[in-house]
């Protein structure tokens, strides 16, 4: 474990299994009505006893369009829709959310936090646990602007992280850093950053972790995770069957978002 500012950066290449797996209730589709009138659409999983939540941000639009518990338009292959399963056995209630133009912009506004907070408070009358958000590439943006803009969370996962823009975005000249260029000083609650060493991705380099680190100089905690190893890519490198989105190696990355989310 190394040291940066006085916070905690642990480093590795594998993790291990954190506690048994927990009977989770079957998946239910589920709304609620945010402060702003918006309907927030999201897959909720309860265990029997959970010991936390976490509401998980998937990547690119973010929009599932989402039928059932069990069917959705879009992103059944991204890293935390795929896993939410394995979410729920380690005990944590999932509410997997749904969203229309779900782009950085949007992302990052006050109205999508409102929404989230929507969440954040149903799952509360679920369960009287602390609640998480757990974002994967574009997801991250959600995640840390959740962060930033609400006051009763657990704390914030970022995975995968984007810590770049590209010229033809409407955030390269306000954001030339991705999620490290928005106010996360604003984040006080603890903070997970996970990344694939070999993330193809280029603008989501593992190698930039530091300055997300640097960024959330306000966060009680900051841990940097870094995976290694997995199965040979079946998409482009910043789509979600690749390193991007830990392929093969699904139970270390998720094992360890909830070793981080059990411990504080």
């Amino acid at each position: 474990m190394l040291r940066h500012r006085g916070r905690a950066v642990f480093v590795a290449a594998a993790l291990l299994v954190v506690g048994g797996p927990a009977s989770a209730q079957v998946a239910s589709l589920e709304s609620v009505q945010s402060a702003r009138g918006v309907k927030q659409a999201f897959i909720l999983i309860k265990p029997e006893k959970p010991v936390a939540a976490v509401i998980l941000f998937a990547g690119g639009h973010g929009n599932l369009g989402l039928k059932s518990a069990s069917s959705m338009a879009w992103g059944a292959q991204n890293f935390l829709v795929r896993t939410r399963d394995k979410f729920a056995a380690q005990g944590l209630m999932v509410a997997v959310v749904d969203a229309r133009g779900m782009n950085a912009v949007f992302r990052m506004s006050k109205g999508h936090a409102t929404d989230i907070q929507a969440v954040v408070d149903r799952l509360k009358k679920e369960a009287n646990v602390p609640v998480w958000l757990v974002g994967t590439s574009m997801g991250t943006f959600s995640a840390a602007g959740g962060g930033i803009e609400l006051h009763n969370l657990g704390g914030i996962v970022l995975t995968s992280t984007i810590t770049r823009s590209k010229p033809n975005w409407n955030i390269a000249g306000s954001h030339p850093n991705g999620v490290a260029s928005m106010r996360l000083s604003a984040v006080s609650v603890p903070t997970l950053i996970m990344s694939h060493r070999k993330d193809g991705c280029d603008i989501t380099p593992a190698a930039d972790s530091p300055k997300l680190v640097r960024a959330l100089a306000k966060s009680r905690k900051v841990e940097t995770v870094l995976l290694d190893g997995g199965s040979p890519p079946l998409s482009e490198p910043c789509q979600a069957r690749s390193q991007h989105g830990f392929l093969g190696i699904e139970d270390q990355a998720v094992n360890g978002i909830a070793k981080f989310i059990k411990s504080n």
